[in-house]
């Protein structure tokens, strides 16, 4: 009866096996397909990044309520990504997991990475100006883009470890809660599975390095005192701690639990 309803979840092996699966065809899509998928989800984390702003431009609430609904509005950045479909950096470093099994090789991981954080960033930032240009910093009397400003300037101001740690943080995170998706067989399944990892991480004030491809440009364009080097010196310990949190604690653990010993020859 389950079954006939859609109350039943994948189980934590079969969702391995399903992470491998979906990794094999995300590592052959063709290259402008890669592209547009992630250029879409640049700009789908960005309008999480819009509403989780607009939460925090809010005075009126407190720390721990604006944490908590600013990450359950961020949340929509990856319900679109799965739902809708599309490629994101953060969540596909469980290509990892394919790689180990050897479902993939290492050239075809890296070209998903290198390819989808590029488009990646090229959604967020061309996303970023269309905000700016719509004026929509204007909102709560301008409270929106200082707030925007302010998220950008916080960022840029973390010592590399911070942002290393907190990257790490933020993809274990990430990685579950696409892990989780893939347990679910309906879009309810899947949005229950997402919110809930990805409020924690944005609540936390961990680091995801798409959004802070949104929230970077966006507030410079607002007329932050920053420049596009303070974005690269965010980008490069967030970007190493997001790939040791999803490849290493999320991939290869359950990749080690689930899965050793299965390795064959990549196709």
């Amino acid at each position: 009866m389950a079954e006939v309803f859609g109350l039943d979840a994948y189980s934590p092996r079969e969702i391995a096996e399903r992470v491998n699966e979906f990794c094999v065809v995300k590592a052959r899509l063709p290259l402008l397909t890669l592209l547009l998928l992630g250029m879409l989800a640049g700009a789908f984390i960005g309008l999480g990044g819009l509403v989780y702003t607009l939460v925090l431009s809010d005075p009126t609430l407190g720390f721990a309520a604006s944490r908590l609904l600013g990450g359950l509005g961020f949340s929509l950045g990856l319900i679109l990504v799965t739902v809708a479909g599309a490629e994101l950096f953060t969540g596909n470093n469980l290509l990892a997991m394919a790689w180990a099994s050897g479902r993939v090789s290492t050239r075809q991981v890296l070209r998903n990475w290198l390819a989808v954080s590029i488009a990646n960033f090229a959604g967020a930032a061309g996303l970023a100006m269309l905000v700016f240009l719509s004026g929509h910093g204007a909102l709560n009397g301008g409270a929106v883009a200082e707030t925007a400003i302010r998220i950008a300037t916080n960022k840029a101001a973390l010592p590399w470890s911070e942002a290393f740690f907190r990257g790490v943080l933020c993809n274990i995170l990430v990685c579950m809660a696409v892990w989780m998706a893939l347990a679910g067989r309906s879009v309810t399944d899947k949005v229950l599975a997402i919110v809930f990892p990805i409020s924690a991480f944005v609540a936390a004030g961990f680091e995801h390095s798409i959004a802070n491809m949104y929230f970077f440009p966006l507030a410079m364009a607002l007329g932050a005192p920053l420049a596009w080097a303070d974005l690269f010196r965010n980008l490069l310990p967030v970007v190493l701690g997001n790939l040791a949190g999803g490849t290493l604690l999320v991939a290869g653990v359950y990749w080690v639990i689930y899965l050793r010993g299965t390795r064959r020859p990549a196709g």
